[in-house]
């Protein structure tokens, strides 16, 4: 068995060093590339090409940041956007181009090729270990990597981190009020007060994020609705009981996860609203849904939800 086929599977990558020392010459090794047989991640570092077409970007950005940190040894910490994508946090709208490191030797803040340095100040227990791999705090990455991009992308970050338990609420705002002086991070003030570890997804951290921002009411998260009896006969994403209103958000993999053994997407489809009907029954609220092309006009977005709101314009 080739060895690095071992590597590969353990590390998600193997350096030059590892394939010459399973008996590549310099020679093999440039052939083997130019056939497309590995994949060049970074300069020493290679996949195997299938295996590489097979991952998503957030596994490609991961692999390449393991590589970064073989390379550059103890003296960095995965930080910001890979600091993200090491904690599991979902990264929807985050840049992967590059690799992000902290220094954690007082090195210079560049950028060299495919990695980001940063400069900061680190305390003892601002570094961490996933994996085996240094990793800043899981709170302190998503306010860093935030503070560099758009609000909507800052708060599907820190609900992300919230609902798959990476930090509590108590633990992102300590943090903030420790950096709030930090270059950029004025710009995440407002999204660290609208987190919400009940909401459930991106597509529903979207919705949040856009009632707060045509100044639509917030709306209360993951409401229960039940029958006479008490058992519960769905939860919806989103609801204004004082206006007679739930909202729902329908992502393209909804149905997919309802689907119960030997269960027709259209069998799922078809129970989603019959799930609807009787939400409206029992509540005798209206309801509307948001699909992920809604995000795209807002603004004709907001004015549909208005409406059924009976809000004002």
């Amino acid at each position: 068995m080739d060895p690095l086929l071992t590597i590969s599977a353990e590390a998600g990558f193997f350096t030059r060093q590892e394939a010459k020392a399973a008996g590549y010459a310099d020679k093999q090794i440039t052939r083997v590339v130019r056939a497309g047989t590995w994949h060049r991640i970074r300069r020493g570092a290679y996949v195997l090409t299938d295996a590489w077409r097979a991952m998503t970007a957030t596994q490609r950005h991961r692999v390449r940041a393991s590589a970064v940190l073989r390379s550059l040894g103890p003296c960095v910490a995965l930080s910001h956007t890979s600091g993200v994508v090491r904690h599991d946090i979902e990264c929807w709208g985050l840049n992967l181009d590059r690799v992000h490191v902290t220094r954690l030797d007082g090195g210079p803040g560049r950028i060299e090729g495919d990695v980001v340095h940063h400069e900061g100040f680190c305390a003892d227990d601002d570094v961490t270990e996933v994996g085996g791999e240094k990793v800043l705090r899981a709170e302190r990455c998503v306010l860093e990597a935030a503070s560099r991009t758009r609000q909507e992308v800052a708060l599907c970050l820190f609900n992300s981190g919230l609902r798959n338990e990476r930090f509590d609420e108590e633990a992102l705002a300590t943090t903030y009020r420790l950096m709030e002086h930090w270059p950029f991070m004025h710009r995440v003030a407002h999204c660290v007060e609208l987190a919400d570890a009940r909401s459930g997804s991106v597509g529903e951290d979207r919705g949040l994020f856009l009632f707060d921002m045509l100044g639509i009411p917030a709306p209360e998260l993951q409401y229960e609705v039940r029958r006479p009896d008490g058992a519960i006969a769905g939860i919806s994403d989103w609801a204004w009981p004082m206006l007679g209103v739930l909202g729902e958000f329908d992502g393209q993999v909804k149905y997919g996860r309802l689907l119960r053994p030997g269960q027709e997407p259209g069998d799922a489809v078809f129970a989603e609203k019959r799930r609807e009907d009787e939400l409206r029954e029992l509540t005798g609220c209206r309801m509307f849904r948001l699909v992920w092309n809604d995000y795209d006009t807002p603004q004709a977005t907001g004015t549909r939800i208005r409406r059924v709101l009976r809000l004002a314009s």
